[in-house]
């Protein structure tokens, strides 16, 4: 079986992620014998990354359990730290089925659909007010009519700015009454609103 290779971060990941566990198998002093061989690939379907604690053995013996069981059980060698082995072999068919699953879930659009963010579309659509409702059915007249709506058009423009003045005052917009008398709040100091003088 082929070798698993792993890219550099991929190899980071997974030694991070096997930090915290514990070995799984144990190699005895026989060395890797065909039961071991098959305790360590039951235990990869199972866990996919393990450790492997190898007893009595040099490091170039280390070396070659390890080529020997990627080799093998095609997996990939992540770390060799002293005695301890990390292998990982991913489960394709998990990957598959979890793959399969995400797509199922997953929301497909049409090219020819508009794009619609997430939280606008959680939100339902508001009504609009009847004011905007007026105005769009004032364009739609005007849209189905030309010649009507220059006509008002026309007909505004000739009043002025078609609609009434009020007291022949504009009006301040934020519904605060403006003062009659002349002068900036802040260029009045305190007593010289009424024509008082200060006190000397």
């Amino acid at each position: 079986m082929p070798k698993l290779e792993l890219t550099s971060q991929q190899r980071s990941a997974l030694r991070a992620a096997a930090h915290p566990l514990h070995p799984v198998v144990l190699i005895g002093d026989r060395g890797l014998t065909a039961a071991v061989l098959e305790e360590i690939d039951r235990t990869l379907a199972a866990h996919e990354l393990i450790k492997i604690r190898v007893a009595g053995a040099e490091r170039d013996e280390r070396d070659a359990m390890l080529t020997e069981i990627c080799e093998t059980l095609s997996c990939a060698a992540v770390h060799h730290l002293g005695k301890t082995l990390i292998i990982y072999r991913p489960d394709l068919l998990a990957q598959q089925a979890a793959q399969a699953t995400e797509n199922a879930t997953r929301a497909v659009r049409r090219k020819s659909e508009p794009y619609v963010p997430k939280k606008q579309a959680a939100q339902p659509r508001a009504a609009r007010p009847a004011s905007q409702r007026a105005a769009g059915a004032n364009r739609a007249d005007q849209a189905q009519d030309p010649a009507a709506g220059t006509a008002k058009s026309r007909m505004a423009a000739s009043r002025g700015t078609g609609k009434p003045a009020r007291n022949g005052r504009a009006d301040a917009g934020h519904g605060i009454p403006r003062r009659s008398g002349g002068g900036s709040a802040l260029s009045l100091r305190a007593g010289a609103r009424r024509g008082r003088t200060s006190r000397g």
